[in-house]
C-alpha cells in the first residue's frame, strides 16, 4: 500500500496551531556521550521528554484533536496505552473541551494512571494490550467516542513530525538521526519530515529486542504482530505494526537497529551519572543503540538522538537502572 506522509506545509502549519498548547522542547550537546565515542563524533539530543505530558505523544493527540469536528468532539474521545499516550489523550481532550475515556493495562505504571486522571482522563484497566485494543472498539462503538490510534494514521504522523521540523531548524548540519520505535508513529513522522528538508540525512530506527514488530514486518515486507512483548521499555511495547506508519517508516528510515533490556538498564543508569536525567527506558533507546552497535559506524559524525520520554516514579527508575553500568 502507498501512503503519502504529511506535506512540510502542512506540518509548519500545525506547529503554529499548537504554539499554545505543546512547547518547542530544546537540543542540547551531550559532551559526556561525546567523549566516550570518541573521534570527533558530536551529539546531540532531541529533549522531547521536556514535552507537556513528559513525551512526544501530546503532539499527534492534539493533531488528531484538532482534526474532528464539532459532532465527534462532543461524543469524546477514547484510546489505548501503556500510559504516555493515555496522559497525551486526556491532555488534549481537556484542552479542546471534550472527555477522554481511556484503555490502560493493569501493569501500567502507577504514576502514569494518575498523570492521566489528573487531566481528567478517565481510565478503564484491562490485563494485557491485546485485550486493551478489544475494549476500546467496544467503547468506540457502545459510547461513539472517536478512538484515537497511539501510533497509525496521518495525523499522528503530522503531529509527530512537528519533532523532526524543530530538529531541523534548531539543528544546522547532522549526519544521523537516531529514533526509538514502539509502533512507529514517532519515527514515521518525524523521518518524513526530516527527509523532506535533510534528504541526505541518515535516519535509524531503534527497537527493543523483546518488541521488534518494525524489525520483523520490515524483513516480511508488510506489518507484522509478535505474539508476547517482553522489554522493561513499555512505552515501545507496541504488539503489531500498523500499515501507515510501517510504510512511511519503510519509505524514510535507512536501517534498524536492537538494544537488550540489559543495555536500556545500562543506560539509563549512565545518563542519571553523566547528566543526571532520571528517564524511562524508551527514552534511552536512541543513546543505548549510539554506544552499543551503532558506536562504530557513526564514530566521527554529528548525530542527533531523540529522547522521547520521561513518565517514570523515582522507585521504578531505581529498580531498573543499572547504576553501575560499565560505560566507557
Amino acid at each position: 500500500m502507498a501512503v503519502t506522509g504529511p506535506d512540510i506545509k502542512e506540518i509548519r502549519a500545525l506547529r503554529e496551531q499548537l504554539t499554545e498548547e505543546t512547547a518547542v522542547t530544546p537540543v542540547v550537546r551531550c559532551a559526556a556521550i561525546e567523549g566516550i565515542i570518541g573521534g570527533g563524533t558530536q551529539v546531540i539530543a532531541k529533549m522531547e521528554f521536556l514535552q507537556r505530558t513528559g513525551t512526544f505523544k501530546a503532539r499527534g493527540a492534539l493533531a488528531t484533536l484538532h482534526s474532528l469536528n464539532s459532532d465527534q468532539l462532543k461524543q469524546g474521545v477514547t484510546a489505548v496505552s501503556a500510559g504516555n499516550h493515555a496522559i497525551a489523550v486526556a491532555y488534549a481532550a481537556r484542552a479542546l473541551g471534550t472527555s477522554a475515556k481511556v484503555v490502560m493495562v493493569s501493569s501500567a505504571n502507577p504514576s502514569r494512571i494518575e498523570s492521566c486522571r489528573a487531566f481528567g482522563g478517565e481510565v478503564v484497566l484491562v490485563d494485557n494490550v491485546h485485550e486493551a485494543f478489544a475494549v476500546a472498539e467496544r467503547i468506540q462503538h457502545e459510547e461513539g467516542r472517536y478512538f484515537v490510534h497511539p501510533f497509525e494514521g496521518s495525523s499522528i504522523a503530522l503531529g509527530t513530525g512537528t519533532v523532526g521540523l524543530e530538529i531541523c531548524e534548531q539543528v544546522d548540519d547532522f549526519d544521523a538521526l537516531i529514533i526509538p520505535i514502539g509502533g512507529g508513529g514517532l519515527i514515521s513522522g518525524i523521518a518524513n519530515a526530516v527527509k523532506q528538508l535533510r534528504p541526505d540525512c541518515e535516519i535509524i530506527g531503534v527497537e527493543p529486542e523483546g518488541a521488534d514488530s518494525m524489525h520483523r514486518s520490515r524483513e516480511a515486507g508488510e506489518p507484522r504482530a509478535i505474539e508476547q512483548v517482553t522489554t522493561i521499555a513499555d512505552s515501545l511495547g507496541a504488539p503489531f505494526a500498523m500499515p501507515y506508519s510501517f510504510e512511511l517508516t519503510q519509505d524514510n528510515v535507512d536501517k534498524l537497529a536492537l538494544v537488550s533490556d540489559d543495555d536500556l538498564r545500562r543506560t539509563m543508569g549512565f545518563l542519571f551519572r553523566a547528566m543526571r536525567l532520571a528517564v524511562e527506558p524508551a527514552c534511552v533507546a536512541s543513546t543505548a543503540a549510539l554506544l552499543g552497535p551503532l558506536r562504530d559506524e557513526l564514530r566521527g559524525k554529528r548525530i542527533v538522538l531523540v529522547m522521547c520520554g520521561s513518565n517514570i516514579d523515582w522507585d521504578t527508575f531505581e529498580r531498573q537502572a543499572i547504576f553501575d553500568d560499565g560505560i566507557d
